[in-house]
C-alpha cells in the first residue's frame, strides 16, 4: 500500500511517498481503509523531531493522527464494529500512520462517523475534539457561568473548544485576526480579541480556565488573566513531571521535563493557579460522545482546505504556517 513515511527527523525534512507492507490486524483490532486524514500541528512537530523525548518513534515510520474511513476487516474479538462501518479515529500513540491507504486500529480507539459529515469533514474531528474534550470536560470540569479563554480560536483545536465550552455553559473569550471574528462569533465566542491590535492581558480578568496552545511567552501572560484557584491547561508545553510519570518515562526524561517546566510551575503556584500539560489520549468512547454533539448540531466542523493525497507535504506546510482556519485535510481515497 502507499503511505507517507518519515525517513529522518528535521525541521526541513519532508515526508516520502513509499510502498509499505499492509497492516495485519490482531484479534481486538480492525483494518480501516482510509478515505481522508486530518493534518495537525502535532504531525509537523513530530517530523521536526520536537517530540523525540516523549514519543520514541524510530524512522522510518508512517505519520498521521486522524482518520475517517471504512472497516474492511475485523478481529475475532471485536464486538462493536463490523465490516462496512464508516468510522473515525485518533489512533493510539505508537499505532499512528493515517497518511496511508490502510491502518489497523484498536476497537477502543474507534467511533462511528457522524452521519451528517462527509469523510473529509469527519477526518478533521478526532484529535482536536478529543483535545478540547479532555481539557474542558475532564481536567477543567467547566461549569455553567464560568469564564474560559481559548487561545487561537480559528485553529483546529480552538474551533471545537469554543463550541464545547459554550455547550458547557461558559462565557468564552478567544484571540484571532479580525477577519475571523464573524466565524468565531457564529461558533459562540462571546469576547473577541484581535491579536494584531490588542493584548489579551489587558482585556481579560479573573478567568476560570485558559486553554493555551501558543508559545511560552503567551503561556506566562495567560497566568495574569486567571483568578486564584483557576486552571491553565497547555497543549503546547512545557510538559510536567506528572506527565512524564504518567507515560512511564525514565528518570532522566522526568528530570529534563521537570527542569523545562520549573519556571512556569513556580509562577503558577505563586499565583495559586493550577498548571497542567495535556497530551491528549485516544478514546473511542469520548469520540462517540462528541459525535452525538455533532449529529445534534451542537458542534459544527470547519474545514479550511482538502488536499489530494499526493500533496500531503503541502498540507503539512499549510498547517505549519498557522494560517489555516479550522482543519486541513488530506483526501486519501
Amino acid at each position: 500500500m502507499k503511505a507517507f513515511v518519515v525517513k529522518k527527523y528535521g525541521k526541513k525534512e519532508k515526508l516520502h511517498l513509499d510502498e509499505v507492507t499492509a497492516p495485519v490486524i490482531k484479534e481486538n483490532e480492525v483494518l480501516v481503509e482510509i478515505y481522508a486524514a486530518g493534518v495537525n500541528q502535532l504531525d509537523t512537530k513530530i517530523l521536526a523531531g520536537e517530540f523525540k523525548l516523549i514519543l520514541t518513534y524510530k524512522p522510518p515510520f508512517v505519520l498521521g493522527h486522524d482518520l475517517a474511513g471504512v472497516i474492511t476487516q475485523v478481529g475475532s474479538k471485536v464486538t462493536r464494529f463490523k465490516v462496512g462501518d464508516e468510522v473515525i479515529s485518533r489512533p493510539s500513540d505508537h499505532n499512528i500512520g493515517t497518511f496511508a491507504e490502510y491502518l489497523k486500529v484498536s476497537e477502543n480507539d474507534l467511533a462511528l462517523k457522524p452521519k451528517n459529515l462527509s469523510m473529509e469533514d469527519a477526518a478533521g474531528i478526532p484529535l482536536v475534539a478529543l483535545t478540547a474534550w479532555q481539557a474542558l470536560v475532564e481536567i477543567a470540569q467547566v461549569k455553567k457561568g464560568q469564564k474560559v479563554f481559548v487561545q487561537a480560536g480559528s485553529g483546529g483545536v480552538g474551533v471545537i473548544a469554543i463550541q464545547v465550552a459554550k455547550h458547557l455553559g461558559a462565557v468564552v473569550a478567544t484571540t484571532a485576526s479580525e477577519k475571523s471574528f464573524p466565524l468565531l462569533k457564529g461558533l459562540g465566542a462571546d469576547v473577541l480579541i484581535d491579536y494584531k491590535t490588542q493584548d489579551f492581558e489587558n482585556e481579560l480578568k479573573d478567568y476560570d480556565v485558559v486553554l493555551n496552545s501558543q508559545d511560552t511567552k503567551t503561556l506566562e501572560k495567560s497566568l495574569n488573566v486567571v483568578r486564584p484557584g483557576g486552571k491553565v491547561i497547555s497543549i503546547s508545553g512545557p510538559p510536567t513531571p506528572e506527565f512524564a510519570k504518567e507515560i512511564g518515562a525514565s528518570w532522566v526524561i522526568r528530570l529534563i521535563l521537570s527542569l523545562i517546566s520549573a519556571g512556569i510551575r513556580k509562577k503558577a503556584k505563586k499565583r495559586g493557579i493550577d498548571y497542567q500539560f495535556l497530551f491528549m489520549k485516544s478514546s473511542g468512547a469520548q469520540l462517540t460522545e462528541i459525535g452525538k454533539l455533532i449529529e445534534s448540531g451542537v458542534v459544527k466542523t470547519v474545514t479550511d482546505k482538502a488536499y489530494p493525497f499526493a500533496e500531503t507535504n503541502d498540507a503539512l506546510q499549510h498547517v505549519e504556517s498557522g494560517r489555516a482556519k479550522g482543519k486541513v485535510i488530506v483526501k486519501v481515497k
